[in-house]
């Protein structure tokens, strides 16, 4: 079994909540049984989706919430966004009942934050759950060697637990196109003003054949054939509901440099193989370099968040196409990285960052060295 990065009774403290956020299928549930198999406190487990717990955490009163509570010490609840006005009812609790803590998942982030987050503030701990990472595999695989092995697989494939641990290539492709049919789009088609499947998947794979490439706004418009606003928003929904990441252009406003347009990776390299289709080996692949560059990416805010690593992150570029993969702001420096499959291929000229920005470092990250960055 592979052992979560974070350890919950870390992060539970008393008339404070932690709220565990993440995509559908991550491991959400699962963590939170695991750490209720060991915890000496005395708690009560709900699941948001049902009816008569929807009722009873909705109530804004302290005392049905205190007598739905009873004497427990912990209070955890899965699939928090089912409930009306949540984040206000978690409020009223850790504010009026001595002691007492709360622990709530939740998948649909662009529901659950808009709840949460001023209810909560100085309250809560949000952790963001991600597929399996390199960190938490290592264990399980045993050496560096083994896990290196294995990089294919996690290229073409992801690292959902469920795909992880699947036996065969088919159960995983499978897998993966129930993960987006089923679960990570179902949340937004359910929202008003949606227009259907098939432009949401357009436009993915539209941003599956751009990865490590600047994108703007207009460039998707044009393409597929909709409103900059309406990109725009559904772009919001995939990123709140944790399929894609948006990395912006780096700039201290120098005009050489590109800062209006974005980067947009996938959260798991089995969702974008699924988005466009192709599950092909690496030696029949093209697009290894995208596969490669989403990866890190993946893998590195994986690490920042377990770490963790406070950074502001950015991608580099300027007119003159010199470009810097990664860019972590961080103890008032610029840590920059170029991301190579291979130590053999040349790295574009970067003299220029270094130069501009006497705070920086540059280094070269690839398969030869790829675990100390994201390990």
């Amino acid at each position: 079994m592979v052992e979560r990065a974070y350890k919950l009774e870390d992060y539970l403290k008393p008339n404070k909540a932690v709220i565990i956020m993440g995509p559908r299928r991550v491991g959400k549930t699962t963590l939170v049984k695991e750490f209720l198999k060991t915890t000496t406190l005395k708690y009560k487990s709900v699941i948001g989706d049902e009816l008569s717990v929807q009722q009873a955490l909705s109530a804004q009163n302290i005392e049905p919430l205190k007598d739905f509570i009873g004497p427990n010490e912990l209070l955890v609840i899965d699939e928090a966004q089912k409930i009306p006005n949540i984040g206000l009812n978690i409020k009223i609790i850790v504010d009026n009942l001595p002691g007492i803590c709360v622990l709530a998942t939740g998948s649909s982030s662009f529901e659950l934050r808009g709840q949460i987050g001023e209810p909560l503030v100085g309250r809560k701990t949000t952790l963001l759950l991600y597929p399996f990472s390199q960190k938490e595999l290592l264990p399980v695989v045993g050496t560096n060697y083994e896990l290196i092995k294995k990089l294919p697989e996690y290229l073409v494939y992801g690292s959902y637990p469920e795909v992880i641990t699947a036996e065969f290539v088919s159960e995983r492709i499978r897998l993966l196109q129930e993960l987006l049919d089923s679960y990570l789009l179902k949340d937004i088609l359910e929202l008003d003003k949606v227009k259907g499947a098939k432009i949401l998947l357009d436009l993915l794979r539209l941003l599956a054949f751009q990865v490590g490439s600047e994108v703007s706004l207009s460039f998707l418009s044009r393409e597929i054939g909709m409103n900059v606003k309406t990109i725009a928003r559904y772009l919001d929904l995939f990123e709140k509901n944790y399929i894609i990441y948006n990395l912006r252009g780096f700039s201290r406003n120098l005009r050489s440099e590109i800062n209006r347009k974005s980067r947009y990776y996938f959260l798991d390299n089995g969702v974008r193989n699924v988005v466009i289709g192709n599950f092909n080996s690496l030696d029949k692949r093209s697009d290894i370099g995208a596969l490669w560059e989403n990866f890190l990416v993946t893998e590195r805010l994986k690490k920042q968040a377990f770490s963790p690593v406070f950074a502001n992150n950015y991608f580099w570029r300027t007119w003159e196409q010199k470009e810097i993969d990664w860019v972590e702001e961080r103890e008032g420096k610029l840590f920059g990285y170029e991301f190579k499959y291979s130590a053999k291929q040349k790295s574009k000229k970067a003299d220029e960052f270094l130069q501009t920005y006497k705070d920086s470092s540059l280094a070269t990250i690839t398969t030869e060295n790829y675990l100390d960055f994201v390990v």
